[in-house]
């Protein structure tokens, strides 16, 4: 058996050669002659050398001497190309064509300088024509290039037709299989793509990317437990698939099964490498299960990962606010505010700290950035009423209030907070009016002012006023 080695040295050796003689050909140093099949690896040796000039003057001498071969033809089309001489390039192939129809790299080539001059619908009608010339692999070459086409110019629904078009041809194809995965996701075609892949399993049941796209197609239809049964496949043929672990925590999450959600998330932490979104998904399932302690852990290794993301901050804030551990919020929080003062959600859960705190004033601050930062949001109002009220700014509370209703479009809780301001400054025929207009257009608000003053409901006209409203909902 020969050195691979020695086999290396000779075809070396034999390059030496030929490059010698094109370079007494290029010179007129000699009579040599070179054959059409030299040239092409002279020429492709120049360009894998990145020396472009030297290939497109050997390809400009193999031209001259083989005017009528195709692929040197196609060989010089394709540095013009790379020139940016796109219509020298299409006259070229244009040429090419005449002597051999059937090489598919005159319509890839042709594409790409059509494409290149923004003829998108000439590139489209060229490779529609090129699919009824080939079959098998240069068809599903060609819808590839299809594809991109279609992608190039935003028909997305067109990509994914190709891709389903070459997974008729080629059910097992790993790259057809990669991407219409993606373009599922991104068409919202699931019901499609669950026919798709079900039909690919029946012939291939032991390919694992089908049944991932499969349990994908499922999940993106909100069908979770069979989403997960896919994946199960999946694992069971590919054991290693971390991104079939991702997904089943993804839908476990969805399925509020967070303990479950955490083993699959743990499950890629062993197989890849360790991601900021799996530490704060992690997180996320800890703080649903209340285990706020444990959710800090896992959003403190997120933040590691991913420092400049002040919402890490935000959440093991709010984890503390959970806990009634104002300081330690507040101090999670400053974190976050340096990082994105004007963040509407950072400013309300500080101010809502310093509230418990009894920063009344601080409070009102913050409360009053998030409605200078989201002027339309009734959440940012609510509190900063909510606060006023509770520091007894009464008078205060009812200019905010105006405000309030002028920006959010008049809704009905702030009509409820009107019949509360003036129920505790004492005009209560002003309450009853408001309380009874809210009551019309919003009863299911009630208790969240009653949770406020509970008090409200002592007295009787307030009493007989909303019992007069559940007896006309109970009749209706």
């Amino acid at each position: 058996m020969r050195d691979f080695s020695q086999h290396d040295e000779e075809k070396d050796q034999e390059l030496d050669e030929l490059l010698q003689r094109y370079e007494n050909l290029r010179k007129g140093r000699s009579s040599s002659y070179l054959e059409e099949e030299a040239f092409e690896k002279i020429i492709e040796y120049f360009e894998s050398q990145e020396q472009y000039i030297k290939a497109f003057q050997a390809v400009e001498i193999a031209t001259e001497q083989f005017p009528y071969s195709a692929s040197l033809l196609i060989k010089k089309a394709d540095l013009l190309l790379n020139r940016r001489q796109y219509d020298e390039a299409l006259a070229l192939l244009e040429q090419a064509a005449i002597f051999d129809n059937s090489n598919i790299d005159i319509y890839i080539l042709k594409t790409e300088a059509f494409l290149a001059l923004d003829r998108q619908e000439d590139a489209v009608a060229l490779l529609n024509e090129a699919l009824e010339l080939f079959e098998g692999e240069d068809r599903v070459e060609l819808l590839f290039e299809l594809a991109d086409v279609y992608d190039d110019y935003e028909d997305f629904d067109k990509v994914f037709d190709c891709l389903k078009e070459i997974l008729q041809q080629e059910p097992d194809n790993e790259e057809a299989l990669y991407k219409i995965c993606f373009w599922t996701d991104y068409t919202g075609r699931n019901a499609e793509s669950i026919e798709i892949h079900r039909r690919i399993i029946d012939e291939y049941p032991y390919n694992e990317l089908a049944w991932f796209n499969l349990g994908a197609a499922f999940q993106g239809i909100k069908l979770y437990e069979k989403a997960i049964d896919a994946y199960q496949y999946a694992l069971v043929i590919d054991e290693k698939m971390d991104y079939a672990y991702r997904n089943i925590g993804d839908a476990y999450i969805r399925l509020r099964k967070y303990k479950d959600a955490i083993e699959s998330l743990e499950k890629v932490l062993e197989l890849s490498k360790p991601e900021d979104v799996i530490y704060e998904a992690i997180g996320y399932c800890y703080e649903k299960m209340k285990n706020y302690a444990q959710a800090r852990f896992y959003y403190r290794k997120a933040s590691h990962l991913n420092p400049e993301v002040g919402y890490l901050a935000y959440k093991m804030a709010f984890t503390y606010y959970k806990e009634e551990k104002y300081e330690l919020c507040i101090k999670q929080l400053d974190t976050a505010l340096k990082l994105k003062r004007n963040k509407a959600e950072y400013n309300i859960l500080m101010g809502e700290c310093k509230m418990q705190l009894g920063f009344t004033k601080e409070a009102i601050q913050y409360f009053t950035n998030v409605v200078r930062l989201k002027p339309k949001s009734a959440i940012g109002w609510e509190a900063l009423i909510k606060c006023l009220y509770d520091a007894g700014y009464y008078e205060e509370a009812l200019k905010q209030l105006d405000n309030a209703v002028m920006m959010t479009k008049n809704k009905p809780v702030f009509t409820y907070y009107k019949a509360l301001l003036y129920f505790v400054m004492g005009k209560r025929k002003e309450a009853l009016l408001h309380l009874e207009e809210a009551l019309t257009e919003a009863p299911a608000q009630l208790k969240k002012i009653i949770q406020i003053n509970p008090s409200m409901l002592q007295h009787q006209q307030v009493a007989d006023l909303i019992l007069k409203y559940k007896k006309r909902k109970s009749n209706k």
